[in-house]
């Protein structure tokens, strides 16, 4: 059981990581790949890896539940880009902080960030899944 337990975590660990090389490549390559890959993977990727992460965090919790907060959180800091303080600024003037804040609210990102964890999502339902999670 505990075994499992780690297992599963692992997983979800090393899809993060993944989840997450891939998407600073697809930004720091982006000159190298086609336009609709540069523009829209990162954001998508990114979404991707908070979802992983919530699996990962609450590894005996639904799939469907890991979407939701996975959606709520990555739309809540996309809105958050609507707040224009200077603290805020300074923090996402860095590369740490513009890596998770981002710097201007797009409708567009919603989008991406919806299609990106609907796609991890089903990678996890069908090819990730744990029998006990």
């Amino acid at each position: 059981m505990l075994t499992l337990f780690i297992k599963g975590r692992l997983i979800y660990f090393i899809a993060v990581i993944l989840t997450m090389a891939a998407g600073l490549a697809s930004r720091h390559f982006g000159e190298l790949l086609p336009d609709f890959v540069h523009e829209h993977f990162g954001d998508a990727l990114w979404a991707g890896m908070i979802y992983f992460g919530v699996r990962m965090v609450w590894i005996n919790r639904s799939r469907e539940l890991a979407l939701i907060v996975s959606l709520v959180f990555s739309w809540a800091i996309e809105c958050s880009q609507m707040i224009q303080t200077s603290w805020l600024n300074d923090v996402r003037s860095t590369m740490l902080g513009a890596l998770i804040l981002g710097h201007g609210f797009l409708v567009m990102d919603l989008l991406r960030y919806a299609v990106g964890i609907l796609c991890v999502y089903a990678i996890d339902r069908y090819f990730l899944r744990n029998k006990k999670a």
